[in-house]
């Protein structure tokens, strides 16, 4: 049996547009346009869920979807990093930035850890029923990130090197923890 996940990137922001650290912030005039444009591009699917921001919940319904919210597909917690701008915090706490970015254990922003996201992420895609279906998901870059890596059984350190741009599609097949990238494709570009 094999699934189609398709994961939809939300769309900008202002906080995607400055490089800050997100918080529960709505999409920008003209993120809620470019999803507009994109509204009924997506395959047809048995069902669809988004992560409970705003920003997910925004481009859902920009997209034309009815989503159930899924707490588990919620963004990182960056702690006291959100709403803050990377430049600004790279500069301010060096040695933090750089244990986040090394270590996958490390949450020096207090929040939530790379070990963290991946281990909830993997637990999110390891539940998906294994039946054949098409599932839309419209959640965060970074839990996309997480989701591929798990996907592929991939080591932490490579989460870092999956660039997930806002409004892009990426499509997982497969199900009962045997997934295969398909196709990151952006702006949804994912038939």
């Amino acid at each position: 049996m094999s699934s189609r996940l398709v994961l939809v990137s939300h769309a900008p922001t202002a906080a995607t547009r400055a490089a800050a650290f997100p918080q529960n912030e709505p999409l920008d005039p003209h993120g809620l346009a470019d999803a507009v444009a994109l509204a009924n591009v997506l395959p047809r699917a048995d069902e669809v869920r988004c992560g409970p921001a705003l920003r997910c919940v925004q481009t859902a319904a920009a997209l034309g979807l009815a989503p159930a919210i899924d707490e588990m597909l919620r963004d990182a917690d960056l702690g006291r990093w959100a709403g803050r701008m990377l430049d600004d915090v790279a500069a301010a706490e060096p040695d933090a930035v750089a244990a986040w970015l090394t270590n996958a254990a490390a949450a020096p922003h207090g929040g939530e850890s790379l070990h963290d996201l991946l281990d909830r992420t993997g637990r999110w895609l390891g539940a998906l029923p294994g039946t054949v279906r098409t599932l839309v998901a419209v959640t965060h870059p970074m839990v996309i990130r997480a989701l591929i890596v798990n996907a592929i059984g991939a080591a932490p350190a490579s989460f870092w090197r999956i660039d997930i741009a806002p409004l892009t599609g990426t499509v997982l097949r497969g199900g009962s923890g045997r997934w295969t990238v398909r196709m990151i494709a952006g702006p949804l570009a994912c038939q």
